[in-house]
């Protein structure tokens, strides 16, 4: 496909609203647009399958995600011209509060934006798991003259995304799976945002890429439209490598300070935007755009993608009358929708660790849930993650139910990200307990973004044990917490356990986190019949006290067992208090007044919280004057038991920090 002066025009275009944009809020990187405005073109207007009129509803569309967020800029004019529901007057509100057009992209508050990227090489890892989802679906749905799962991953990033060592685990692992529909285009001006990379960064990529499994192409002028054009469509010839194409280009071309530091993150100024004009010979006023360059996005990325779409459409309504069910199928799993499951109960006088129960929730789930999907980072043996009944994900066998992550816990959360943006599954993933700290990041992305995921979080305390103190979380409970919108659940037994996963799978709009004992745990009175509605409650009354409540006491997960044992001690003594267990903070906190008084009445004010964690948080729930047996040091090596009872995790220990209370 040839170029012409519209398309010159339309890339100036491109590079003038975004800098006009930035200049309008006072703030925000030209430096990108300015120098990746040509790629970007041509990826969209001549080579993206989206359809803009029906945006993220057509489930076979391309998906193109800026890693480098801080280009926002460039996207919001992209979308606007491509005819999203990205008005002129959204790219003037850049960066205000309220406006379409945040600073960074969001998804499901920007029309077309398909990930939410700013954190530099997540948005990397988000393609890598976009393109995993689309082999697995594709093989899972694909039939002879009917690929409705037939579609391309592109995304364009930086010096900066690459130095970022989430993204080179994504990177190793895309080129282990062998993701030929992965693109990533890089935009390589040799300049980060300190200054040159000669400073930090001067890695052979092209090496780099060729050892991990990539097609490299090279484009040494990142002006040339046609060369990039070449580049993308030989990458797309590509089927058994991901393909990086470097972009040779200048930041903030056209810039009075073009090529340097100084462009990548400041406005450009009046005279600056003046400037680029006359370079551009770009004679249009402020956010005017040439009726030629909208006449060029109508016949090109608008047009296209309507076709694409109606052509899909038409072989997908002969798919459902060859394969009705699959059909059903397809559609409900795109549809992020509240499962409901069954799963067995444990019975009372068993006794399981609780990775071990979701385990067996897992296999249930699995059976009823076809669209579920996961692994682990190299710890499945640990964390009880695999599938028993299905086999491995991997290249040349993409439908696979288990994926092998690797240890790359950081890449995993940001690949999960990746695959439940895309849609069509449900995504689980585990690990220790303590190596959340390794993918906190990716789960703060989860949570903003409302992505369903499910963490496995097993060797969830001292229990570890031998491990010692490196394997022993202490204050990652409090650390996750803290985090808006997700899930941390706790839970105390196998039924907790169950009703975890029930609620787990039920969200469609948060992150759910599984935070699961190594040692055995045994099944409590009164969870098979009320653990379900207290998960869902956040806590609930395990075990009400036999006489005149003296006060409560509130234990999580392994605890609530002992919790109980101290009941009973104490009721000899006639002493009796109510055990509480809350497996979920955040969730308890989301319930009425009223049933928060009723949990943990006003009057009541004599209260214990029996943790293996840290002490940070329980406050709010115990007062001033209530007492913790937890843990607000680091752990030891040796058995899990010993640990236990050297930090006092004992019954005479908790009834002496009980009796200690004064009120």
């Amino acid at each position: 496909m040839g170029f012409d002066l519209k398309d010159s025009l339309a890339v100036n275009t491109l590079r003038v609203l975004s800098a006009e944009s930035i200049e309008k809020a006072n703030s925000g990187h030209p430096g990108l647009p300015l120098g990746a405005a040509p790629m970007a073109y041509v990826l969209w207007n001549k080579i993206l399958n989206v359809n803009p009129k029906t945006s993220r509803n057509w489930t076979n569309r391309d998906r193109f995600i800026l890693s480098a967020g801080h280009g926002s800029a460039l996207l919001y004019s992209l979308l606007h011209l491509s005819g999203y529901d990205v008005s002129i007057d959204d790219l003037k509100n850049f960066r205000k509060l309220g406006s379409k057009t945040p600073g960074h992209p969001e998804v499901n508050h920007t029309d077309g934006v398909e990930a939410t990227t700013g954190p530099l090489g997540q948005g990397i890892a988000n393609a890598v798991g976009m393109a995993m989802a689309e082999k697995h679906l594709a093989a899972k749905y694909n039939k002879d003259n009917f690929e409705i799962v037939n579609h391309y991953t592109f995304a364009i990033h930086g010096d900066g995304c690459l130095m970022e060592g989430v993204a080179q685990e994504a990177i190793s692992l895309a080129g282990h799976l062998k993701l030929g529909k992965l693109i990533l285009l890089y935009d390589s001006n040799n300049i980060s945002l300190d200054g040159p990379t000669s400073k930090t960064f001067t890695d052979d990529i092209k090496s780099k890429f060729e050892a991990s499994g990539w097609q490299y192409i090279l484009v040494e002028d990142g002006n040339d439209l046609q060369e990039i054009e070449k580049a993308i469509n030989l990458a797309k010839k590509e089927d058994n490598k991901p393909s990086l194409i470097e972009v040779k280009t200048i930041i903030g071309y056209g810039a009075v300070k073009e090529g340097t530091s100084a462009v990548h993150g400041a406005p450009l100024g009046k005279e600056g935007i003046e400037h680029i004009k006359k370079v551009y010979d770009y004679n249009y006023s402020e956010f005017d755009v040439p009726k030629e360059v909208l006449e060029c996005f109508e016949l090109g990325i608008k047009k296209r993608g309507e076709k694409a779409e109606l052509l899909w459409n038409k072989m997908f309504e002969e798919y459902q009358e060859k394969y009705p069910e699959l059909a059903k199928e397809y559609i409900l799993s795109f549809e992020n929708r509240k499962i409901k499951i069954e799963l067995e109960p444990h019975k009372l006088g068993t006794s399981m660790a609780s990775r071990v129960s979701s385990q067996k929730a897992i296999q249930q789930i699995s059976n009823q849930v076809s669209e579920i999907w996961g692994g682990s980072a190299d710890l499945s043996s640990s964390n009880k993650t695999m599938i028993d009944t299905e086999s491995d994900f991997e290249f040349n066998n993409y439908i696979g139910r288990n994926i092998w992550f690797g240890v790359r816990e950081f890449a995993m959360g940001a690949i999960m990200n990746g695959i439940a943006l895309h849609g069509g599954t449900r995504i689980y993933g585990g690990t220790f307990f303590v190596f959340s700290n390794y993918l906190l990041p990716a789960i703060r992305m989860a949570a903003m973004q409302g992505l369903p995921v499910v963490y496995v979080m097993t060797h969830d305390s001292i229990a570890v044990g031998e491990d010692g103190p490196t394997h022993e979380p202490i204050e990652q409970l409090a650390s996750v917490r803290s985090m808006p919108n997700i899930n941390v659940i706790r839970p105390a037994d196998g039924n907790e356990t169950n009703a975890a996963w029930k609620r787990a799978l039920y969200e469609t709009k948060r992150p759910t986190m599984l935070v699961l004992t190594r040692q055995n745990l045994p099944v409590l009175l009164g969870t098979n019949e009320f653990a379900e509605d207290g998960i869902n409650k956040g806590a609930y009354i395990i075990s009400e006290a036999k006489g005149e409540i003296d006060g409560i006491m509130i234990a999580t997960g392994s605890e609530v067992a002992l919790a109980l044992e101290v009941q009973k001690e104490l009721e000899k003594e006639e002493i009796y208090v109510r055990v509480v267990s809350m497996p979920s903070q955040n969730i308890f906190d989301e319930q009425s007044v009223d049933y928060k008084e009723k949990i943990l009445p006003t009057a009541i004010k004599k209260r214990m919280v029996i943790e293996a964690a840290s002490s940070f948080g329980w406050g709010k729930y115990i007062g001033m004057n209530g007492k913790t047996l937890t843990i607000d040091t680091w752990g030891l090596s040796g058995s899990g038991e010993l640990l236990f009872e050297k930090y006092g995790f004992s019954v005479d220990n908790a009834i002496k920090i009980y009796k200690s209370i004064h009120m």
